[in-house]
Parts: C-alpha cells; sequence; structure tokens
C-alpha cells in the first residue's frame, strides 16, 4: 500500500517589513503576502491525533515571521533564508514551495505586486 500524503498550505501571511533596495522601502517599509506549502505524511498523524507526529504549522509560521523581521534588499536573499530556516527546523518536510509578494512596489507605474515564487524543478 502506497504511504499516504497531503499538503499543508499557509496562504496569505501579511507583513510589514523592510525589504528593498531603495531608502523609502528600507525606512517606511512595505506590505509582504507570504504563502508556504509543503508535503507531510498523514498516516501516522491520521491515526495518533498527535501534533509531533505531523508538522506544526504554526511554528512554520513563526520562523516566516522571524525572517520577515530581518531586512534584505533582495527578496532572492530573503527567500533562500526561509527555505535554510524551514528545512533546517522540519528535515522531513517535502516538497517546501514559498511566494513572496511584495504588495505595491516603487517601480514608478502602478502595479499591484510583484513576487519571488520557488520553482522545484531547478
Amino acid at each position: 500500500m502506497k504511504a499516504q500524503s497531503g499538503r499543508i498550505t499557509l496562504e496569505g501571511m501579511r507583513f510589514h517589513a523592510y525589504h528593498g533596495v531603495y531608502p523609502e522601502e528600507q525606512t517606511q517599509g512595505n506590505t509582504f503576502l507570504v504563502d508556504v506549502s509543503f508535503n507531510v505524511s498523514i498516516e501516522k498523524p491520521g491515526i495518533s491525533d498527535n501534533l509531533d507526529d505531523t508538522i506544526d504549522y504554526s511554528a512554520v509560521y513563526k520562523i516566516i515571521a522571524e525572517q520577515m523581521a530581518v531586512p534584505s534588499q533582495l527578496l532572492e536573499h530573503l527567500m533562500r533564508r526561509m527555505q535554510l530556516a524551514i528545512t533546517g527546523h522540519f528535515p522531513q518536510m517535502a516538497d517546501l514551495e514559498i511566494c513572496i509578494r511584495k504588495i505595491n512596489p516603487p517601480m514608478g507605474g502602478e502595479i499591484y505586486a510583484v513576487s519571488l515564487r520557488t520553482n522545484n524543478s531547478l
């Protein structure tokens, strides 16, 4: 019998943070939305109903919040820190995907957001 798995997704985590290369981004900050998803086994926690048998997504949120609090110039740098922090804490995690959106970035025109999403095919 094939092992059963599921996918946990944390959607639309909203932060005010200071990521960017422009001075106003570093002093005034901006709104960021972060989505994180990953695969987990549902066999053991599906039977035990015990949080210790799965990945605590409130702990994943805390890791993301901690990384969002550390300013970066580039979203790529921020994303790499998030990936390392999450997988360092949860080495059993599979197929981690992250999307970071900077809302209304200062680009000299009207734009809702710019986003960076992991690409697991690389």
